[in-house]
């Protein structure tokens, strides 16, 4: 298995009548290519370039036509996945900076004129230590930007050794940016040929110069290509030229006049639920090739899914509920043991961001609906294109593209209609404890240094936390509360059973265990969750910050990050600054630093709490916290982000 199939295993998309209508086209086409024609794309050597073929037109030739719709593209993230690197592309200035967080010495970078090149030690280790090399590519502009560089081997890319974090406005070397364990960094050169391309490009065509089997890929060379950079319009909509033909005739106008669909053009809303969930399911799920053969295809041809089709006929989504003992899975596992367990939780719900599929189909409201109307899929909830009537922003939308009637509680009440949600909730409406979300939808999903929402519908059940360890809505709320406090609750409230409990899950708070003695992914989640407004009025902050210090010598960058991030959030550290990359002595005293303002700001609130280990007097419960943290599950975690 290589190439395209590590997408699995990543370290870890109203004209007038008649002549008008063909004079629209021709004008978008036209567009295209004056864009392409200095130089042409094809003419473009050192990194992959955009072709159209195989009935691929791009998004320009949409916009005539489409003008709304092509808008809310553009503004969307998708649109911005992948882009040449320019000046104006990148998220940070590249005139002459020095980057220090990277291995070795500094990062150096310049702009020449509408180049960008950077000077930084060698990853792949080959001839000078030290290399030159023009930066051509970016993936990503949301969270984090990564930059590719010309290696000269064809459009074989390579990866800076940092990227840019867009929220913190800061570089930091690129494994801390991923779940895993800290080591010395890796090459990531031919990431971006073999596996970005298949998902933040359009009909991305890697021709990677590689005898199946081979290894490794950097030694080889690339002549990929795609339709276009970015998440396009076809992409979704599927390749547009008979679209294209077929509406710049005058008998366009007879499908609008009688309401008929269009059949040279996939519309995924107007698809069934199954099908239309596919289109976003091609890229937001893990999937595997079903054999050699179909890999060796694609890592020539590109994959060969199309919007409408049915995606499980050309790849293997990978679903532990349903396929663990299959072949495929079996031989997955023969190549990466740990896979399941790193992206999944034990009872096959997934845990890494980006895959939200693998989550839609897992749940009931997609698995027992027997009618489309009310089966649950992507649309249910998101719109690629901003309404016409949604009065926020385009900014605003492209956040999450929800629609406009799924921001609260709409989305569940198409179909679970209830006269009195409070009465179910047992929270007051329109508090953060009656949004559907935020029971049924917790943030239990981890990837790119945050936490996400599950996509698996499921309800709250200390049972599934102690049998899987993934954190359950009530507890990731209220941090203060013990299990024993939810089971009890829960069977007052919903008369589920309350499961049997161990000692320390009646005496200390969920999050407090977790946080102590859980693996990376959960002690990321409770650190995030720290940091949550409706969390912190749930349970105070008074008691927080100590053990949000404790966390920022975690051995996962990832970790450090969260903690020092949620930290920020607290009462009197607006000004507290950690560097979650610094050396550790620095981060030793940066931790001092952060308990002397703790107890310099505290109040009683944070006394006398012994499910949150304190001692009556105000100190803390060091031989339960110790213990706890000598339980630690330390075993290696590594995110397929």
């Amino acid at each position: 298995m290589m190439l395209l199939s590590r997408h699995v295993r990543k370290r870890q998309f109203a004209v007038g009548i008649g002549g008008l209508a063909a004079t629209a086209v021709a004008a978008g086409l036209g567009v295209t290519m004056s864009q392409n024609a200095v130089p042409p794309e094809s003419r473009v050597a050192g990194r992959p370039v955009q072709i159209q073929g195989a009935g691929f037109v791009s998004s320009q030739t949409c916009r005539p036509c489409h003008p709304s719709e092509y808008a809310s593209w553009h503004g969307s993230y998708h649109r911005t996945m992948t882009q040449v690197a320019t000046p104006d592309s990148v998220a940070t200035s590249f005139d002459n900076v020095r980057v220090d967080e990277v291995p070795g010495e500094p990062m150096r970078l310049q702009v020449r004129g509408p180049e960008l090149w950077a000077e930084f030690n060698d990853p792949d280790g080959a001839g000078s230590p030290r290399i030159q090399r023009r930066v051509v590519m970016t993936t990503g502009s949301h969270t984090q930007q990564i930059y590719w560089y010309a290696t000269g081997r064809s459009r074989m890319l390579g990866q800076l050794p940092a990227i840019w974090l867009v929220e913190e406005r800061r570089w930091v070397p690129r494994g801390a940016a991923v779940m895993r364990p800290s080591g010395p960094p890796h090459s990531e050169t031919g990431a971006w040929n073999g596996i970005c391309v298949a998902c933040h490009t359009t009909d991305g065509r890697p021709q990677i110069d590689t005898p199946f089997g081979s290894r490794p890929v950097t030694t080889q060379s690339a002549s990929t290509t795609s339709a276009e950079f970015g998440i396009a319009c076809e992409a979704c909509h599927g390749p547009g030229a008979e679209h294209v033909g077929a509406n710049s005739l005058p008998q366009r106008y007879r499908l609008h006049l009688t309401g008929q669909a269009d059949p040279t053009i996939v519309r995924p809303d107007r698809l069934d639920p199954k099908r239309s969930s596919q289109v976003c399911g091609q890229c937001h799920s893990f999937w595997e090739f079903p054999d050699a053969p179909s890999e060796r295809r694609a890592n020539v041809q590109g994959l060969p899914y199309r919007p409408g089709d049915e995606l499980a006929a050309t790849r293997f989504i990978v679903q532990p509920t349903t396929n663990l003992e299959s072949d495929t899975m079996k031989m997955l596992l023969a190549d990466d043991p740990r896979f399941v367990r790193d992206t999944f939780w034990s009872d096959g719900m997934v845990r890494a961001t980006g895959r939200e599929y693998n989550g839609l189909i897992d749940s009931p409201c997609f698995t027992k609906a027997t009618d489309d109307n009310r089966t649950l899929s992507c649309f249910s909830c998101h719109a690629m294109h901003r309404a016409r009537d949604d009065v926020r922003s385009v900014e605003s939308w492209a956040d999450d593209q929800l629609a406009s009637g799924a921001q609260g509680n709409g989305a569940c009440l198409q179909c679970h209609a209830r006269q009195d949600v409070s009465a179910h909730t047992h929270h007051r409406v329109g508090s953060a404890g009656s949004s559907c979300y935020n029971c049924h939808m917790p943030y239990t999903t981890y990837g790119l240094l945050k936490t996400i929402r599950s996509h698996q519908i499921s309800s709250p059940s200390v049972r599934v936390t102690i049998e899987t360890g993934r954190p359950n809505a009530c507890n990731l709320c209220h941090l203060d509360k013990t299990l024993a406090w939810a089971a009890e609750t829960m069977n007052r409230w919903y008369a589920t059973p309350v499961p049997a409990l161990t000692g320390d899950d009646s005496v200390v708070a969920a999050a407090l265990l977790t946080l102590l003695k859980g693996d990376a992914g959960q002690r990321a989640i409770v650190a995030q969750s720290l940091g949550w407004r409706p969390a912190q009025e749930a349970s105070g902050t008074a008691w927080m910050a100590p053990f949000l210090a404790l966390l920022l010598d975690d051995p996962y960058d990832a970790v450090r990050f969260i903690a020092g991030r949620s930290l920020d959030t607290l009462p009197g550290f607006d000004s507290f600054r950690f560097d979650f990359v610094a050396p550790p002595q620095r981060r030793a005293a940066q931790r001092v630093r952060a308990l002397e303002i703790w107890r310099d700001t505290r109040t009683r609130a944070g006394r006398a709490a012994p499910a949150l280990l304190f001692n009556p007097d105000g100190t803390f419960n060091a031989a339960v916290i110790d213990r706890l943290r000598r339980e630690r599950d330390n075993r290696r975690v590594t995110y397929r982000e």
